[in-house]
């Protein structure tokens, strides 16, 4: 069967999707508790000005190196020697470790899902305990949250064993809605908006130890702190292979980040004007507080539903994300021949399987909390799997515009190395900033370095299986009914 292509918009919605999700709902609480209101404007500027350097280098590659599909980190093999072992390591490393992030996330959003869920269905809060096995005693609450997680997880699955493109369309319609419902919030917040409740503008934070903090240190806090709503600029360019036209990467990737930054900086400022700064600080459901004030205590219920529409599309999104990556690695060489297999609908069912089957062992988190702690340590230091990618995306746009290659024209090649620069420049900050913590850092690299174990068996198939004129190996077609 012919795969159907996705289109400029369907890309777009994939982007939108997979940036926006649950991290909206708390991100205003979490920018007044770093930062004041004019170091939350200019960290919000910071790092929408650095994202869409990293957005430019992005679209770039895909136009001049549109056989390097399945995302930035796919590009770790470009900088060293074709076919050398650091090629064939470096590509394969970043792989696997944006792959673990990739399904280990895809339960976080999941997982969150059910606490919206709970607004409508309070018993999935329940304490009581449902049945004992040995010691152990399993609460109703955990227990109706591990069903459901389960249950999305799988009709997610079959959902995209179905067609990406159909996956895709049914991303596109949450998406819409999901965009709909934050303008609609958006519109409303400007009714309520009181100017007093920004004021002071600079107002003082304090460090744990009381202690006043400069305006720059604030600064790095809020784009810190906005940095976690930028992760998923890179969803257009993973499903490169599968778009109608490459052109649409760029512009989808562009558009997308243009839209999910309107929605944040709306939301995050116009809330900080709708709450009393000191109220907003020690809110637990910031957004929800604030539609109350506006229209009362429907509010929490129409932003739990439209928390539910968010979080189910970017579920779609982010489960699509962790199948495509590493399919298109090992059409690349770098991941085991096994990830090519495809359904006749074009789906990398092996590797939507793999995923999926790795993600549900996650989901056994939500039984106990000791289990839960354990998992959310997992997402914690997945953070470098994460940022990795765009460090090597900048260097690789460096990396061409040295070599002069795909480039006839130097002003063109002169502004792409200033973008490159820039990205480089803040991709370093953004790894520095997101795993100062050295403990974070080493179970991060701890967690990249665990992809050696399955090395050798890559290796030995690099050596012995041919590749195709344009350096890939041959996809294996699975048949499925």
């Amino acid at each position: 069967m012919e795969q159907k292509r996705l289109g400029f918009w369907l890309l777009t919605a994939l982007v939108v999707g997979n940036m926006v999700g649950s991290g909206i709902f708390m991100l205003p609480r979490t920018l007044s508790e770093a930062a004041n209101p004019a170091a939350v404007l200019l960290g919000w500027s910071l790092t929408g000005f650095g994202v869409l350097t990293t957005a430019l280098v992005f679209g770039n590659l895909s136009i001049r190196k549109p056989e390097l599909n399945g995302g930035p980190q796919i590009y770790a093999k470009e900088l060293f020697k074709e076919g050398s072992t650091l090629s064939t390591l470096s590509g394969f490393m970043s792989s696997w470790g944006y792959w673990i992030g990739n399904f280990a996330g895809n339960v976080a959003i999941i997982t969150t899902f059910t606490s919206y869920l709970a607004t409508f269905f309070p018993i999935l809060n329940s304490k009581a305990p449902l049945f004992t096995i040995g010691t152990v005693a399993f609460k109703t609450g955990n227990v109706l949250t591990f069903i459901i997680c389960t249950a999305m997880l799988w009709f997610t699955h079959f959902l995209i064993l179905r067609g990406i493109e159909g996956a895709g369309k049914i991303n596109f319609l949450a998406t819409s809605a999901k965009v709909i419902g934050f303008f609609l919030f958006i519109v409303l917040s400007l009714f309520a908006f009181q100017k007093s409740n920004l004021l002071p503008f600079t107002a003082p934070r304090l460090d744990d130890s009381g202690h006043p903090l400069g305006i720059l240190t604030q600064i790095n806090h809020a784009a810190v702190s906005t940095l976690w709503a930028f992760v998923g600029i890179e969803s257009a360019i993973v499903f490169a292979s599968r778009a109608k036209k490459q052109s649409d990467i760029k512009r989808a990737t562009i558009i997308g980040l243009m839209i999910a930054l309107a929605i944040y900086i709306g939301i995050s400022l116009l809330v900080m004007g709708v709450l009393p700064q000191e109220t907003l600080i020690h809110s637990e459901k910031p957004l929800v507080d604030a539609i109350e004030t506006i229209i009362g205590p429907i509010g929490a219920y129409l932003i739990a539903g439209l928390g539910l529409i968010s979080l189910a599309g970017s579920t779609i999104g982010w489960v699509l994300m962790s199948a495509e990556v590493p399919y298109q690695a090992a059409k690349q060489g770098l991941f085991l021949a096994s990830f090519l297999k495809e359904n006749k609908r074009g789906v990398p069912s092996f590797s939507l399987w793999l995923s999926n089957v790795l993600g549900q062992l996650f989901i056994f988190s939500t039984i106990s909390n000791s289990m839960a702690h354990a998992f959310d340590f997992v997402i914690y230091i997945a953070t470098l799997a994460y940022l990795m990618p765009y460090l090597i995306a900048s260097l690789f746009q460096l990396k061409l515009v040295c070599t002069g290659e795909t480039y006839q024209l130097n002003k063109s090649r002169y502004t792409d190395g200033l973008i490159a620069l820039l990205s480089t420049i803040y991709s370093i900050w953004v790894i520095y900033a997101g795993t100062s913590d050295l403990k974070t850092f080493l179970f991060g690299a701890a967690l990249l370095a665990s992809g050696l174990i399955f090395y050798p068996s890559l290796r030995k198939q690099t050596q012995a299986t041919p590749f195709t004129k344009n350096g890939r190996l041959l996809a294996n077609q699975e048949e499925t009914p």
